[in-house]
């Protein structure tokens, strides 16, 4: 599991842990008492329960027994729950008998909350297990990774991750190093390369992570292999078990049950990553709103001069090659994309970029919302629903993803943004594809919220001051 996933289980887990024991404990007292004023000691109540939630705090952190939550069937959980339960009332119970709360503390409240805490915690978990499913599950949070081994051991390691890892990673892709079987399949999931495309194709496929099961392949073949995913930004996994003790590492960690060295190119917190997915919901929320309020008024000005829809839309490429669509306000005349074509030869920009200074595809409106970034608005919606982010890197088109290298492809190991460091550094006058890519690779290698907040700022001294934008 990915320490972003385990974060969001172990926090939610405890989270709600925590509320059943809270609710149970409420529950119990009521239906003994019938109300909350005839305890014999209202304080040892208290301190009673607070002991329920220490004890769950502990078991939670440092006993993790939900660590391997998605994997318990029914039968599993019925016993996992049941041992955290055991365990919670011998501790409590120990303690109320040294500090001579037993005589006091009803046991009917105990037996009551045994009963209802067991039920509501195991109707929680069910629920939470279908809700995290369902969630890894989607194109956008799961997991995808590519599979590189030899004939002789791919299935089995197939079944193997199948069999171990969690429900938000997916295998996509197969290459099989020792033997062509490009165009095959095996256990519904397609072979995509061999040995002497695979770099050219995986640049292509979305991919999250690489998991390389190969001893019998040399190593100077897989060091080779591995310097072209550290460009592209790609975490990849390397089976230790069949690694040289000379090979250096990032870290040592499990993928599904075999041990692995994992490099990775940038080392982030997914804490931080959690904490800017936060801050993009909240921004974005805010920019809908504000986004809504102007509508009408760029709406007609749109349409009072061009005939044509008010948004466009379009085709672009987000995290590790994943395909969205893009929503800004239009501001060129409806058949700018075909017109494209016959400008392509007026072209500024060196590299995989179009720009024209006086592009004549761009309405008058379409120059006033472009200068202010008006036209960019919508794109909020994009950032809410997890497509972009606040801050982050230039979504290329899919034409233009279509002919990138692997160097290229690193600027993709990130969410794009609705603004970034080449957005802040005087857009209009970089005509160097190579230099836009610079920028995003600083500031993939750099990333910090503290670096988000200096760029959303600078951000806002550019649009006021209608700098770098023509």
């Amino acid at each position: 599991m990915t320490h972003r996933s385990k974060i969001i289980e172990v926090y939610g887990l405890w989270a709600a842990d925590l509320l059943c024991i809270w609710f149970s404990f409420i529950l119990a007292t009521y239906i003994r008492h019938n109300n909350f004023t005839d305890m014999q000691n209202q304080l040892i109540h208290f301190q009673v329960g607070v002991l329920f939630l220490v004890f769950c705090t502990v078991y939670n952190f440092i006993l993790d027994w939900n660590h391997n939550f998605l994997k318990r069937r029914l039968v599993k959980e019925i016993k996992a729950i049941f041992q955290y339960m055991a365990f919670m009332l011998l501790i409590v119970i120990s303690i109320m008998t040294f500090l001579k709360w037993a005589d006091i503390f009803s046991r009917w409240i105990l037996i009551l909350f045994t009963v209802i805490n067991f039920t509501v915690t195991l109707l929680i978990h069910l629920l939470i297990k279908k809700i995290l499913c369902r969630y890894y599950a989607s194109d956008k949070t799961v997991t995808k990774i590519l599979l590189i081994a030899q004939q002789d051991n791919i299935e089995e390691t197939i079944d193997n991750l199948k069999k171990e890892l969690d429900a938000n990673y997916q295998i996509v892709a197969l290459a099989c190093l020792d033997i062509d079987r490009t165009g095959q399949s095996l256990r519904g999931i397609p072979i995509i390369a061999g040995s002497d495309n695979l770099i050219e194709l995986a640049t292509q496929k979305i991919i999250d992570e690489i998991f390389i099961n190969a001893p019998d392949i040399s190593q100077r073949k897989i060091k080779k292999l591995t310097q072209y995913f550290n460009e592209m930004g790609v975490d990849y996994h390397y089976n230790l078990s069949f690694s040289e003790r000379g090979l250096l590492s990032n870290r040592i960690s499990e993928f599904g049950d075999y041990t692995v060295v994992t490099y990775t190119r940038v080392l982030k917190s997914h804490k931080r990553l959690l904490a800017k997915r936060a801050i993009d919901i909240l921004g974005g929320l805010v920019g809908i709103l504000i986004t809504i309020m102007i509508f009408p008024f760029i709406a007609l000005a749109i349409k009072s001069e061009s005939r044509g829809p008010v948004l466009f839309s379009q085709i672009r490429i987000g995290r590790n090659g994943r395909r969205f669509k893009i929503y800004k306000f239009r501001s060129m005349y409806k058949d700018a994309e075909i017109r494209k074509k016959e400008l392509e030869a007026q072209n500024e920009m060196t590299g995989l970029m179009f720009k024209i200074e006086k592009d004549p595809r761009i309405t008058k409106v379409g120059k006033f919302i472009r200068k202010t970034s008006i036209d960019e608005l919508p794109q909020f919606l994009n950032i809410v629903k997890g497509d972009m982010s606040l801050v982050g890197t230039r979504p290329p088109t899919a034409d233009e993803f279509e002919k990138y290298n692997h160097y290229y492809r690193r600027r993709m190991s990130m969410t794009p943004g609705l603004t970034g460091l080449w957005q802040v550094s005087g857009r209009s006058d970089i005509e160097n594809f190579d230099d836009v890519v610079k920028l995003d690779l600083q500031y993939i290698d750099n990333w910090s919220l503290n670096l988000d907040f200096k760029i959303l700022l600078k951000t806002i001294t550019v649009v006021f001051s209608r700098k770098g934008s023509k």
